[in-house]
């Protein structure tokens, strides 16, 4: 086994670990009730922990950026606007009406989407440059969010409750059914995303690289993006937002766990990139969760621990930056 399958296959026995760990650790109650319970919630963990993994995987790539998130489009805002609008268009009774597909399928539709349009709407002003696209998402990710306030000021108090539960994460109560069809989706986009592996590994090298390779970068851009909103929008719709209420400036979660990916397995291939982010996204949102419910007792959204660590290994990568 070379050096590189050695760390996988360590970074995969501490995630059996911390799997089992949540499963078995202050195991009280009817096993019939308390097992199924735990199961889908650890299994909703690691779906978003791969999907988010993927997507900043991919993102990262083809800005050529190691700092950004697909957050940083500006999901985690539209999630919280389509939200506000349904919640203001039905009522917060006539939103509790809707059934558990129903609500994904809107949230998925709306996230993918208006994340599509978004990005060839970006792509077509920023004219292939990715930085200037990354910097117009900023502004139009601040204009979203502005007119989300706007609309939450104008909404009934009990409906503003409503929209203030769900714009953050969540993982105490996973219906099945919403598990398995984000399941399939994220793991199309998965799928998808190991087929490109070695065309990344190419756009890797720069655009001018990839050009004289035989690798067109708007295309692979274009076909990245698909999937990026594909499975952001997937673990989106199933959990909510990993931001603080939906506005922060960015979720860290991709941030730290690529950071950590690239840290323990300091390679360019995507063939061995994509499993590590995958693995230690599990391994940091299944592990923190046992920790903050199990061992510590503590109500705290594994969230705001992510994102007090994120900012940190955000400031320390900007800094490495522009120390070189």
């Amino acid at each position: 086994m070379s050096d590189m399958g050695r760390r996988l296959a360590l970074i995969a026995g501490v995630l059996g670990v911390c799997a089992c760990a949540y499963m078995l650790v202050g195991l009280t109650g009817p096993l019939g009730f308390v097992l199924p319970y735990r199961g889908g919630k650890l299994a909703a963990l690691a779906l978003v922990a791969v999907a988010l993994s993927v997507a900043t995987v991919l993102f990262q790539t083809i800005t050529a950026n190691r700092i950004l998130t697909p957050s940083l489009m500006g999901f985690d805002a539209l999630y919280v606007l389509v939200l506000t609008v349904m919640v203001q268009a039905l009522g917060a009774s006539g939103f509790a009406a809707l059934s558990p597909p129903t609500l994904f399928a809107v949230n998925l539709a709306g996230l993918a989407g208006l994340g599509l349009v978004l990005f060839v709407v970006l792509m077509r002003l920023a004219k292939g440059d990715m930085v200037r696209l990354c910097l117009t998402g900023v502004v139009l990710g601040l204009l979203i969010r502005s007119a989300t306030h706007l609309l939450q000021r104008l909404i009934d108090p009990g409906d503003y409750q409503v929209v203030q539960s769900l714009s953050v994460a969540r993982f105490t109560q996973v219906d099945g059914t919403l598990l398995a069809i984000a399941a399939a989706a994220v793991g199309a986009g998965v799928a998808l995303a190991w087929r490109l592996r070695h065309r990344l590994d190419v756009l890797d090298l720069g655009e001018a690289a990839a050009t004289g390779l035989g690798e067109p970068p708007a295309r692979l851009h274009r076909q990245a993006l698909l999937l990026i909103c594909l499975m952001v929008g997937s673990a989106t719709a199933l959990a909510g937002p990993m931001a603080s209420g939906g506005f922060g400036p960015s979720s860290f979660f991709g941030l730290v766990v690529v950071a950590f990916a690239r840290l323990v397995t300091p390679t360019h291939r995507h063939a061995v990139l994509i499993p590590s982010a995958v693995l230690i996204g599990a391994v940091v949102l299944i592990g923190g969760q046992l920790v903050l419910e199990r061992l510590l007792s503590l109500s705290t959204p594994l969230i705001v621990v992510i994102e007090l660590i994120g900012g940190a290994t955000f400031l320390i990568l900007l800094l490495k930056r522009r120390a070189a």
